[in-house]
């Protein structure tokens, strides 16, 4: 589903994720159009529509989370 379409599912405008994520409207509208963009900032417009970035990789063997992209404040401390 692209961005733009998940946004609208939510029922918001690019104004109130532009709040959210404390940038002006037109980065919301090129962020939405951008086929290729940072992890980080994929992370962040999920994160500010209520969701979790998740990365999977998928091999005929079956699924496997990658994780080494998780956020510091996501990340367990070391044991």
């Amino acid at each position: 589903m692209p961005l733009r379409e998940l946004r609208q599912a939510m029922a918001l405008t690019q104004q109130d994720l532009a709040d959210r994520l404390q940038v002006n409207q037109p980065a919301v509208a090129k962020l939405e159009q951008r086929a290729d963009m940072y992890i980080s900032s994929l992370r962040s417009y999920i994160e500010s529509i209520g969701g979790q970035l998740r990365i999977v990789a998928s091999f005929p063997a079956g699924d496997v989370a990658i994780t080494n992209f998780s956020s510091v404040e996501q990340s367990e401390p070391p044991t």
